[in-house]
């Protein structure tokens, strides 16, 4: 929780005030050795550590999760394989993973979700993409909307949402061969869209750059573009254009 929720629960009874005093006195910076867990980030941002699980070995993965898990009760990690799963339910039982978006995770059993975000994809084949997105949007408390497999070859299918996608605070439109979906979509709404190049498509795709250039290169206004595959990063600044959208009282 960040501070204004902290005085909050302090001022409603929530938490008592020792409780208080020991979640505002923890250490900036629990290191592990192998690791600098940010103990703070969320009173500084917003946003608590997430955990980039690729290439971590079993044990330093393991410890990270519990430690950021006993900080924050609640733990969020990407790009996790199937065998990390297993490494980190052996000590988090309830830890979850979706095979899809390569996601681990484990959630406080009551969030409220504010605003509206909006996630689009050109095709099925960006769904894994798109799915980081959105579970990163929602585990950080954004109201999300799915719309799959709405690409510019039909384009009636995207038309036919459009009532939808306009209601959001944010649009992100996850697209890989020529990328065009975002371009499409910054023609329809008023609200910022972020747009996600996918390595989806064939040789010349050049692995999502083909994609990336396009959304780079957009002549529509109000788009940014982040990193290809870059899911993540998408649902982050979505939350954060959600939050403001939504106001103090999630609105």
């Amino acid at each position: 929780m960040d501070t204004r929720e902290l005085l909050e629960q302090v001022k409603n009874g929530q938490v008592s005030i020792d409780e208080a005093e020991r979640y505002l006195g923890r250490k900036p910076v629990d290191d592990l050795g192998f690791a600098k867990l940010d103990m703070n980030r969320e009173t500084r941002s917003g946003f608590s550590e997430v955990v980039f699980c690729s290439g971590k070995k079993d044990e330093f993965l393991a410890s990270i999760f519990r430690r950021l898990y006993e900080q924050n009760g609640e733990v969020f990690g990407t790009r996790a394989d199937a065998h990390q799963f297993e490494v980190v339910r052996a000590v988090l039982p309830e830890i979850r993973y979706d095979e899809t978006s390569h996601i681990l995770k484990l959630e406080k059993n009551e969030k409220k979700h504010i605003g509206l975000v909006a996630v689009c994809t050109a095709g099925t084949a960006d769904i894994p993409v798109a799915e980081e997105a959105a579970q990163t949007a929602e585990f950080f408390g954004s109201r999300v909307v799915r719309i799959y497999d709405v690409g510019v070859s039909g384009i009636h299918r995207l038309l036919a949402k459009t009532d939808t996608i306009q209601k959001a605070n944010a649009v992100i439109a996850v697209a890989g061969m020529e990328g065009a979906l975002a371009s499409v979509i910054g023609g329809l709404v008023r609200n910022p869209v972020i747009a996600v190049p996918t390595s989806v498509g064939y040789g010349a795709s050049m692995h999502g750059l083909s994609a990336l250039l396009t959304m780079i290169n957009s002549c529509a206004n109000g788009i940014a573009v982040v990193n290809i595959d870059n899911g993540y990063g998408a649902g982050y600044v979505a939350t954060q254009i959600n939050r403001l959208a939504a106001g103090p009282d999630g609105e």
